[in-house]
């Protein structure tokens, strides 16, 4: 059964605060591996009391967990992780938690296949069905992207938006469901190439580039340069690690 540390006293607080604290605390410790799947964590009870909460703030957070897939709860079995092919990888929570500690190299290669998959497709079909706001949205986010650069929150901010500008031109509603996803990818690979150094290069004009193709309705020369912009940052991520 997985050990359990108490809280900081810095992570407390009351109702919502506090089980966002205890789902943090358990999501970063599966995401992360020390509690590994097919682990039990131990009962209700005890795990209360190690972390020096009440038991409906570790009962709550352990629903948020199982609603992100990461564990299941079963009458007299207890609370148990999941596989990883269970878990919910794709919400913004979840990614946080990968980042916040170190992702392996497989996770962090399976959100750029994912992105190599869906972005250049949809780069292709937002060169011809973008309108005149879809293409503001974009230039907008990529002035702040010139103007905060990557290295600031606000300038990531732009780069999320920009993401999402591109997946809302589309005007699939199946590909637009997935601008929260590819935003937290995008935000938190970035974030994490910085956590050392600079960023080994500037990937505006990578953005600029598929800008300017979706702009002159090429869905050709669109989704080449989304291509080689997930690739690039790819590249700029392995090198970080």
């Amino acid at each position: 059964m997985a050990s359990i540390a108490p809280l900081s006293a810095s992570a407390k607080g009351s109702g919502r605060r506090l089980r966002g604290a205890v789902a943090h605390y358990l999501g970063t410790a599966i995401v992360s591996g020390s509690i590994a799947p097919g682990e039990r964590l131990t009962g209700e009870v005890a795990n209360s009391e190690a972390l020096d909460v009440s038991r409906s703030a570790y009962r709550e957070a352990v629903q948020v967990l199982a609603a992100k897939g990461l564990v299941e709860s079963r009458t007299k079995a207890g609370t148990r992780v999941l596989p990883r092919s269970r878990w919910n990888m794709l919400d913004p929570v979840v990614l946080a938690w990968a980042f916040s500690g170190e992702p392996d190299l497989e996770f962090v290669r399976d959100l750029f296949e994912l992105r190599a998959i869906v972005e250049p497709a949809a780069a292709r079909i937002a060169a011809g069905r973008r309108d005149k706001a879809d293409l503001k949205a974009m230039k907008n986010a990529l002035a702040g992207m010139r103007r905060f650069t990557l290295a600031t929150e606000a300038g990531r901010a732009a780069d999320r938006d920009f993401h999402s500008a591109l997946l809302q031109a589309t005007h699939n509603n199946a590909l637009i469901a997935l601008s929260a996803s590819i935003g937290a990818a995008v935000n938190w690979t970035t974030q994490f190439k910085q956590r050392t150094r600079a960023l080994p290069r500037d990937p505006l004009p990578d953005h600029a580039r598929v800008y300017e193709a979706i702009a002159a309705g090429d869905p050709e020369a669109a989704s080449e340069a989304m291509r080689v912009l997930v690739e690039l940052a790819l590249e700029d991520t392995r090198s970080s690690m």
